[in-house]
């Protein structure tokens, strides 16, 4: 009997920022590693996710949302989202079907023609519009672009997205599985940790923090009973800032440690004890030096 051919490569996956990139990549591994937030720009490095079946495996890279730079860190986010688009085997063009094509999707597929990577276009909130809508949305891309697949999906919900990881199948080569089967990430733990920390924040923040925000994990351990011990720095930039990431009486840097603590004893498999302290690093997103030490690099 012949063998059964495997098939495996990288993916990139990307998109305007805030079309639905982590939540896709989160519903597809079926575990949370790409932090989640209404607000723009939330991914800033690229995140390896790893998806393994019987006929192939995949690895993700989910990355920041292509947008016009305003800083060191911005300037680092859109070179990791334009670099990914060469070194991929297909790449998921992620758009919003209740928005419509805007002026960011646009600039995209003008990058895309000067790449021969297989581009599969993604038509995310599905859910959210009416089929008579989203033919008019797909004849639209279509006048843009020679996609190589078309595929409607709702991320949140994981409407069709069999079929999207079938139709990916199909555009790599023959390979290796890189990782085993039950990897579903290639960052380390801390990484992770830090990023669900930093998620807590974005959700319960006013609109001035979102960006002035960073975590890093200082201590990881596990204790001899068992309790994994983290120890995590956030930074910000502006003693005002640090003031209502503490919230009144430390109420609301509290209620983001027991929130993230929940998410972190899901991802390791531990009861965990996570140590908040909030930091003040002036203007660190134009700091050549903070963005290295956060794992940030300029290449």
């Amino acid at each position: 009997m012949a063998k059964k051919e495997f098939k495996s490569g990288f993916v990139s996956i990307i998109g305007r920022p805030n079309v639905g990139k982590s939540t896709l990549m989160n519903q597809i591994i079926g575990q949370k590693i790409a932090i989640m937030s209404d607000k723009p720009q939330t991914t800033r490095n690229k995140i390896h996710g790893v998806y393994t079946s019987g006929s192939g495996q995949i690895v993700f890279l989910d990355t920041p949302g292509i947008h016009k730079p305003t800083s060191k860190l911005g300037d680092y986010m859109s070179k990791v989202a334009h670099g990914t688009l060469g070194e991929v085997d297909a790449v998921l063009f992620l758009v919003d079907v209740v928005d419509g094509i805007g002026g960011g999707d646009r600039y995209i597929i003008e990058q895309l023609k000067l790449i021969e990577t297989p581009v599969i276009l993604v038509l995310n909130k599905i859910d959210m519009v009416q089929p008579e809508a989203l033919l008019a949305v797909i004849t639209n891309y279509k006048d843009l672009y020679d996609f190589a697949e078309i595929v409607p999906v709702s991320a949140l919900k994981g409407n069709n997205v069999t079929t999207l990881l079938e139709q990916i199948i199909r555009y790599l080569p023959e390979g290796p599985q890189y990782y085993p089967a039950d990897q579903i990430t290639d960052h380390p733990e801390q990484f992770v940790c830090a990023e669900l920390v930093r998620e807590k924040i974005l959700h319960m923040t006013r609109e001035e923090i979102p960006h002035s925000i960073a975590v890093q994990i200082e201590d990881m351990r596990v204790e001899p009973n068992g309790v994994v011990h983290i120890s995590a720095v956030i930074f910000v930039e502006r003693d005002s800032q640090k003031g209502i990431v503490i919230g009144k009486q430390g109420a609301l840097l509290k209620e983001i440690g027991r929130q993230a603590r929940r998410d972190i004893e899901t991802l390791l498999g531990s009861k965990t004890f996570l140590e908040l302290w909030v930091k003040v690093k002036k203007d660190w997103r134009n700091q050549d030096r903070v963005l290295r030490d956060l794992g940030f690099r300029h290449d």
